[in-house]
């Protein structure tokens, strides 16, 4: 069996219950893959998007629906290392990529304020792009289920508000296309395991903010940081928090929210809007 046989068989095999049933799970639960759809898997190089193009390699294989894979993998401004060991992961793991250029590096080094927002907002735009030029109808992210944990938290900390990433979501600035992220009931946990289990080495972080602060981690230092470390100290006395946050967004009770809005723009609602006609 080659090497890229035998990992891909991992994932079915020995982390099937960690890795693939969460991954169809998530799927089925959120209706994520329908019939005739052209989806653009996105891979940064890290290991997060490099399972999600192997699962979504092996469903395409062998699912009952009907749908088409590309992967994409976007430069923006690499250093040469990098962008070869994306590019030797990529060989190594059989996926066949479509690989573009952009200036995203550049532009976010010159720019002022938060550097991963501007990066992340850029990022989107030109995976949207260049995915619908490939006839793609979706793209899809490799955000796992701490991200989402994470985002609750991060926005009620640092936001005020109760929100999360959701499991899909149709593109506001690119009409018919929509973004989803199958790996949404994915642990972080097991994907570290399995990328040491196979003796894989993707890239971390690979911008040039990153690169220009790597040996004062202190400057580094950031709110997702802050709120993974919380969880993690969380999880000491409540083993289950984790879980327990991820459920909170499946179960609000709206007869004990205080305020709400149905959409960003939209304005908030009191419960006092209605309070004198519920009895």
């Amino acid at each position: 069996m080659e090497r890229h046989q035998e990992i891909e068989r991992s994932i079915i095999k020995k982390f099937r219950k960690t890795i693939w049933n969460q991954f169809i799970g998530g799927i089925k639960d959120y209706q994520l893959i329908q019939e005739g759809d052209r989806i653009a898997v996105c891979i940064s190089g890290g290991k997060d998007s490099m399972l999600l193009a192997k699962c979504m390699q092996h469903l395409q294989k062998y699912s009952e629906i009907p749908f088409e894979v590309h992967y994409l993998v976007m430069d923006p401004g690499y250093n040469p290392q990098n962008r070869q060991k994306i590019l030797d992961n990529a060989r190594l793991l059989h996926l066949p990529i479509h690989l573009f250029e952009s200036p995203i590096f550049e532009v976010v080094n010159q720019a002022d304020g938060s550097p991963c927002y501007l990066c992340a907002r850029m990022r989107r735009g030109y995976l949207y792009k260049y995915a619908r030029e490939l006839g793609c109808n979706k793209i899809a992210l490799g955000h796992h289920f701490d991200d989402v944990v994470e985002t609750i938290l991060m926005s009620m900390f640092y936001g005020a508000e109760y929100k999360t990433m959701m499991p899909k979501l149709h593109s506001t600035n690119f009409p018919g296309m929509e973004l989803i992220r199958p790996l949404y009931l994915v642990k972080e946990s097991h994907i570290i395991a399995w990328r040491q289990y196979n003796s894989l080495d993707f890239l971390q972080c690979a911008c040039r903010f990153t690169e220009a602060y790597e040996n004062d981690p202190a400057e580094m230092t950031s709110k997702r940081q802050e709120t993974k470390a919380l969880i993690r100290e969380l999880r000491r006395s409540t083993p289950n928090v984790d879980k327990n946050i991820f459920r909170s967004i499946h179960n609000v009770n709206l007869q004990t929210v205080i305020g709400y809005r149905l959409h960003d723009d939209d304005p908030v609602h009191s419960f006092l809007d209605t309070y004198e006609d519920t009895p």
